[in-house]
């Protein structure tokens, strides 16, 4: 069959046109869409993650022997002990970072001693990071780590709160950090 056209008739009609891009504003609000909570799933991930690091970094802590570095005499002996770090004094950044990086440097995670805060928790962030952290512990009962945010800049802040407890001598963590407000 032969396909017949008028004479002249070339391009696209003007509904033709209105419809393909109608079809390209939908594609794309679906896209930006994605990429938004990808990034911003992708920016929990690093609080998820660093709290469930500083956990595991404080359960190791506790484990770590500690006894007085003085001399034992021949046929002496030293106990040692297990204790949690002690809580962190500064958080950091000072401040919960609203819709922005932070890049810490190493002096801001030195603040400590081998039984107290950042140092003893052998933490660090040298990257950029989007939340603020701290530690806080309780000697004899747990601790808790958390990372708070803005993600959006709205005043809505974000929080990742992930802890453990010492029972029978053994430090339980939490299976996963709780979750307030991660998308914000």
């Amino acid at each position: 069959m032969k396909w017949m056209t008028r004479k002249g008739q070339k391009g696209f009609t003007l509904i033709e046109l209105m419809i393909v891009v109608a079809i390209i504003g939908i594609l794309a609000v679906l896209a930006i869409y994605g990429v938004s909570r990808y990034l911003k799933s992708a920016k929990t991930a690093e609080a998820s993650n660093n709290v469930g690091q500083v956990g595991k970094n404080a359960a190791e802590a506790y484990t770590r022997e500690k006894m007085a570095g003085t001399y034992v005499a021949p046929g002496g002996s030293v106990t040692g002990s297990q204790s949690l770090c002690a809580t962190a004094a500064a958080k950091v950044p000072a401040a919960v970072p609203a819709a922005a990086k932070y890049v810490s440097g190493p002096s801001d995670w030195t603040a400590g001693d081998t039984t107290t805060g950042w140092a003893c928790l052998k933490f660090d962030i040298l990257g950029p990071q989007y939340y603020q952290y701290s530690y806080s512990a309780a000697a004899s009962t747990g601790f808790t780590a958390g990372a708070y945010g803005d993600l959006d800049g709205n005043g809505t802040t974000s929080s990742f709160l992930f802890s453990g407890a010492i029972v029978s001598g053994t430090v339980i963590l939490a299976p996963k950090a709780l979750e307030t407000n991660p998308d914000e």
